[in-house]
């Protein structure tokens, strides 16, 4: 990547909003690398960070003068700024070093919940996320859209549903993530658990499950 953007003159916009939340490694800032100082810009929010939902206040930070130039412009122009959200930002810098250890061990606790439990459904395969608070699972179903709309319109267990993203919406290529969905394990373990339970019954009830045809097509090779 540095490389391509070197040579063709490009701009790297490295989005590292979820920079706390990295679970295995350590996190490098795509500023600290040699010889794309002119070609980096970083931004950066609070609503991820501290979970400051609706507060609509970052950072764009880079060392091309020419982009700090431009970007100045626009900061000048002093459209709507969110005074709320300036203020909790300001609060926030004074936190000690320490301030994520929690939420980040929470995090933790509640990405491999999901994606133990994800797992062990029949046909069903997550990766284990190394950052952020979101995992993409495949399920054994024919389309994420109408499974999505089902489970909000259709289904019901114990009175309750869960609502999934279809993945779709998160490719730029036609056709791909089509049995995929996008889950924010941002509830407490309790509520992941009750969502599992839900999930594992849609998906023995949905009318397009494929699991069974999948069996019986690799029983008969």
């Amino acid at each position: 990547m540095k490389n391509i953007c070197i040579k063709h003159n490009l701009y790297l916009f490295s989005d590292e909003a979820y920079r706390e939340f990295c679970y295995e490694g350590k996190h490098t800032s795509a500023m600290h690398l040699k010889g794309m100082e002119e070609n980096v810009v970083m931004m950066d929010t609070i609503s991820k960070r501290y979970s400051a939902c609706g507060a609509r206040l970052g950072a764009l930070v880079t060392k091309n003068k020419q982009v700090y130039d431009a970007a100045m412009k626009f900061a000048q122009a002093r459209l709507s700024p969110p005074g709320l959200a300036q203020i909790l930002g300001e609060a926030a810098v004074d936190l000690p070093d320490n301030y994520f250890d929690i939420p980040k061990a929470e995090y933790l606790s509640r990405r491999n919940l999901l994606v133990d439990r994800l797992n062990a459904m029949p046909g069903v395969f997550c990766p284990s996320p190394g950052g952020a608070f979101y995992a993409i699972a495949k399920l054994p179903i024919d389309d994420c859209d109408k499974f999505c709309q089902w489970l909000l319109e259709s289904f019901s267990y114990k009175n309750q549903t869960v609502m999934l993203a279809p993945a779709t919406g998160f490719y730029g290529t036609a056709g791909l993530g089509r049995k995929e969905v996008r889950l924010a394990y941002v509830l407490n373990l309790d509520s992941i658990n009750a969502a599992m339970d839900c999930l594992e019954n849609a998906l023995v009830q949905y009318p397009g499950r494929i699991l069974e045809e999948t069996t019986a097509h690799a029983m008969v090779k």
